[in-house]
């Protein structure tokens, strides 16, 4: 990183402006912030709009902060949440700036519900940043899933899996400045780029409203993500529940603690309310369902 850029981040967050809109202290706090992810990534909250009071204007649109007690307000917010009421959630929006793995913004801009400017490397030069992972994030092709991690690799297998990313990235770049290289290659920096790898570091500015960040949430803490995506999910969340605790609140309440019964779970679970025995065979539901069913309920 820039050594000047801790000084520049010290500069923004000791500026100090009156406004009339709705702030959050716990988010003032956070704004410029560089909150660190894996190895050399980051979150930080650039600017957000609204807060739990403007999701419950949006749903009243009532003047003000609303017409009745915080209670009352949570109470709403649970509601909506509840019954998938999704616009008054869109009254929110927050813009980060991250810095992430290119792999990883490849999978994540999957997500297209956000407004996304990424860093330009047809215009800049990119730094000689890659990911190298942690030795207890290495890990083997899980047999039973094609998009996941298995048993984790050890000792020297290990060791050698790790020298031979380090070796590959740092060989990629070499080549990146030698084509770069005026005296050499000079190659056009939208050509030269393609020597790079996917763990060379990337950064964006993302912008998005609360609902959307709910449901890129709800797919990116899940245990099932991906490792990398996922510590920047869980800071992302840390940063949500300061900036609109009751609807954060309501979110791990009906979204991430919660499961979605089909309508045939529903009548499996109501027919051993009513003592009858149902099993896989009998219950319409596939293996899957039912295996999903039955760790859903603890049995």
């Amino acid at each position: 990183m820039d050594p000047s850029i801790p000084a520049q981040i010290e500069e923004q967050r000791a500026a100090q402006v009156p406004t009339r809109r709705a702030t959050v202290p716990a988010m003032e706090d956070r704004l410029y912030r560089l909150h660190p992810a894996l190895d050399q990534g980051f979150v930080r909250v650039i600017d957000y709009m609204g807060d739990d009071a403007a999701i419950v204007q949006a749903a009243r649109v009532s003047y003000g902060k609303g017409t009745k007690a915080a209670r009352d307000d949570a109470g709403l917010i649970r509601y909506l949440m509840r019954h998938r009421h999704s616009t008054p959630f869109e009254m929110c929006e927050v813009k980060f700036h991250m810095k992430m793995p290119i792999f990883v913004a490849r999978q994540w801009i999957r997500h297209r519900t956000a407004n996304v400017n990424e860093y330009s490397a047809r215009y800049s030069v990119l730094d000689r940043e890659f990911y190298v992972p942690k030795p207890g994030n290495l890990a083997a092709q899980s047999a039973v899933n094609n998009q996941g991690r298995g048993a984790t690799l050890e000792g020297a297998q290990a060791a050698e899996v790790l020298e031979i990313l380090k070796a590959d990235a740092a060989r990629s770049f070499d080549a990146y400045d030698h084509l770069l290289d005026a005296a050499r290659g000079n190659l056009a920096r939208e050509l030269a780029r393609m020597t790079l790898p996917l763990s060379t570091y990337t950064q964006w500015y993302w912008k998005i409203d609360l609902h959307n960040l709910f449901h890129f949430l709800t797919l990116r803490v899940d245990p099932h993500a991906q490792y990398e995506i996922r510590v920047f999910a869980e800071i992302m969340l840390e940063v949500v529940r300061d900036w609109v605790p009751a609807a954060t609140a309501a979110f791990e309440d009906y979204r991430l603690g919660s499961f979605h019964l089909s309508a045939k779970m529903i009548a499996v679970v109501q027919a051993w309310l009513n003592g009858k025995a149902v099993d896989q065979a009998t219950s319409g539901l596939s293996k899957r369902e039912w295996a999903e069913l039955k760790a859903a309920l603890g049995q």
